[in-house]
């Protein structure tokens, strides 16, 4: 868990006190940063809590760091071509689908990286 080791870097905090604040020793904590232990689900809510993130960016499963923040709050006129009074008269529908299709290149991005 990279993110997590980066997360407690940038609070300037040890293994050991992040530990202390969620029940984990700082073993614990070591084994957890470098996935040799599972972050359980309780933890990981804890985590995410603590450092203000979701759980789906801790686990990797989005690369929007801020909680709560969708990827409509993240589109922005030059990735869509519209302004955001534009964008914001669409259909949920039609936003359903820039939505889709901005996550399918981005699916599609980290395939050629591979």
């Amino acid at each position: 868990m990279n993110r997590i080791k980066d997360l407690r870097s940038e609070k300037d905090i040890s293994q050991e006190e992040l530990g202390k604040l969620i029940g984990v020793t700082p073993q614990g904590m070591g084994l957890i940063e470098n996935e040799k232990r599972k972050l359980d689900t309780k933890i990981a809510s804890v985590l995410a809590d603590f450092f203000n993130v979701s759980v789906d960016y801790l686990l990797g499963k989005t690369d929007v760091k801020d909680k709560g923040r969708t990827i409509d709050e993240v589109l922005n006129e030059a990735m869509i071509g519209m302004s955001k009074e534009e964008y914001d008269k669409l259909s949920e529908t039609q936003k359903k689908q820039i939505r889709d299709f901005a996550i399918f290149v981005k699916n599609q991005n980290e395939g050629d990286k591979k």
